[in-house]
This record gives C-alpha cells, structure tokens and sequence, in this order.
C-alpha cells in the first residue's frame, strides 16, 4: 500500500544521483512526471550544487517560498540505504501548503 499517494503534500525521492525515484500525487500534479529524470535536468546550477550538498554531506535543508499565491514549506532531507552505518540512498522532498492563518505555538 502505498501511504503517500494521495496526501495533499509533494513528496519526490531521488538516488544519490539525483534520478527520481518516486513521486506521489501532489508531486506529479506540481512537477509533471519527472520519474526516471534527473534533477540536474529540472534545477538550476545553484539548486543542483545544494542538491549535490545535502547528499554528498548528509544535511537538511528546510526554507519557505511564495509560489501562485501560495506559500510552502520546503523541506529536503536524506534517505538511508543502510540506517545503522547512515549511508546515504538520495534526497526526500516534501513540499507543504502552509495556510494563511496557520497558528503558532511556543511549547517550551
């Protein structure tokens, strides 16, 4: 079964590579079928550097963008082929629609 088909947030997955290896709905929606492409192929020099960054040096990358109207929570993270040494498949992106009135809550 397949838990993130249908989740109204994109999650795209690429080896190491940066070759796509899945995408859920939303992500086709947003990004068209890019399985079996390449990110270097869909980025800009500076993107792929970053890309290229958080693989190469197993590091996060989280920031928020305004795009038609709309502003998402970004968030890229690595995936583990082996979870105990932390060897490093490719990247996991989840793109989040984050809501105007969207509260906040400091719990210290």
């Amino acid at each position: 079964m397949d838990f993130y088909k249908g989740l109204n947030l994109a999650i795209t997955v690429c080896d190491k590579d940066g070759n796509v290896l899945y995408q859920n709905d939303s992500s086709l929606d947003v990004n068209g079928d890019a399985r079996t492409k390449n990110l270097v192929d869909c980025h800009n020099a500076r993107s792929w550097e970053i890309i290229r960054h958080l693989i190469d040096d197993d590091t996060t990358n989280a920031y928020t963008i305004s795009k038609k109207g709309k502003k998402k929570l970004i968030y890229q993270t690595p995936w583990y082929e082996d979870d105990e040494k932390k060897v490093v498949g490719g990247l996991i992106e989840f793109s989040i629609i984050l809501p105007e009135d969207m509260p906040h809550f400091d719990r210290g």
